[in-house]
């Protein structure tokens, strides 16, 4: 494909951070954006000079010079939005998680194979520096076989939009499940977890889950590793944190316990804080600036995640230029739907897990 890929944004919160990177993207035409509100919508069109916009995603659908739409929409969207998209004929990039239910993960999995179009799920932090640098030393054989993984996700979300409060921990995990399944190549086979803590009353009422943090052990399919995964969302003190620790038989890497040290790599016993360098130089040169700069200003500008540079450890123009290439090469993204899929499915059978005080239960495999 020799032309630019016409991209629409949908949800332009979260999703504005995403304008300038597909603005400046050598492979890419921001055809349209399209939120509720009509005034911000008209706003950012002017701002950026983007000819096209939308307040209503299924007008958008119908509109065949688009090529692909990014969905950044609330989570309870997701399946709905994807799956629509995907019937229209368009590759569909949607934020995490995929979706909340694995019926609806199934549907996406199937929409996506039956319309031939490319699917990606956002995840972040399998295009973080961390993530990059870690995967550079496995793959250059400098970690070594990998033995064990850890990942985490505490993060207060008081205050955030409604539909958010008491939602159950593990339900929407996969920024700490999925660099430890990328990591070690494999999917989630079966999970046991167990809920602690207790959350507020009337937030226990909206998802009917009391639990505070969720703690989940997964066994790997077709493999020897297993991997830990705790998250917490409400009413635990802790500073925001998205992290992983791969432990291999040359080296280790643990992520620092606070935002303001630095990670932590071990070569047997020996341990020495680094310095993890940026990644940028893997893309277009028009768009490696925004591992380090910025757009997001949604009311929530100071969120740790962006602090730590570029939003999300500098992932989102690696995350953008995965899709897009995907589609101009013509082969499938990073994750594509049914890991994309596993990794999903994995949290909200972790959950069903702690709801049965630990009850192993196997995740579905999409392949």
């Amino acid at each position: 494909m020799n032309r630019k890929i016409n991209i629409a944004i949908v949800g332009i919160g979260f999703g504005a951070e995403f304008i300038p990177i597909y603005k400046a993207h050598p492979n890419t035409h921001l055809y349209a954006i399209c939120a509720r509100t009509e005034e911000k919508v008209i706003e950012l069109c002017n701002q950026y000079g983007i000819e096209n916009w939308y307040t209503d995603v299924y007008e958008l659908l119908k509109d065949p010079n688009i090529d692909a739409v990014h969905i950044c929409t609330p989570i309870q969207y997701h399946a709905k939005h994807t799956i629509a998209a995907l019937q229209a004929g368009k590759h569909v990039a949607c934020a995490i998680p995929m979706a909340t239910s694995i019926d609806d993960c199934k549907r996406i999995v199937e929409a996506q194979r039956k319309n031939g179009k490319n699917y990606m799920m956002m995840e972040t932090t399998v295009y973080t520096r961390e993530f990059l640098f870690v995967k550079e030393l496995l793959d250059t054989k400098r970690l070594g076989r990998i033995q064990f993984l850890r990942g985490s996700h505490h993060q207060d979300m008081s205050g955030w939009p409604g539909y958010w409060e008491g939602l159950p921990p593990m339900f929407n995990a996969t920024h700490a499940v999925s660099p430890l399944l990328a990591l070690a190549g494999k999917n989630a086979e079966f999970v046991s977890c167990f809920g602690s803590g207790k959350i507020l009353d009337h937030m226990i009422s909206n998802y009917g889950s009391p639990f505070a943090v969720e703690t989940a052990l997964f066994r790997l399919k077709d493999s020897d590793l297993c991997a830990e995964v705790s998250r917490s969302l409400f009413e635990t003190s802790r500073q925001y944190i998205e992290s992983f620790d791969v432990y291999g038989d040359k080296m280790s890497f643990e992520w620092q316990r606070l935002e303001q040290d630095r990670p932590l790599v071990f070569i047997k016993e020996d341990g020495q804080k680094i310095n993890v360098p940026d990644f940028a130089h893997l893309l277009p040169e028009s768009i490696q600036k925004f591992t380090s700069k910025s757009f997001y200003e949604g009311g929530d500008e100071q969120h740790m995640s962006f602090i730590q540079g570029g939003g999300h450890g500098g992932s989102h123009p690696h995350l953008a230029h995965e899709f897009i290439m995907g589609i101009v090469e013509n082969r499938e993204p990073f994750p594509n739907a049914p890991i994309s899929a596993n990794w999903t499915c994995s949290g909200i059978c972790a959950h069903e897990s702690a709801m049965r005080n630990g009850e192993i239960v196997p995740i579905p495999q999409f392949l």
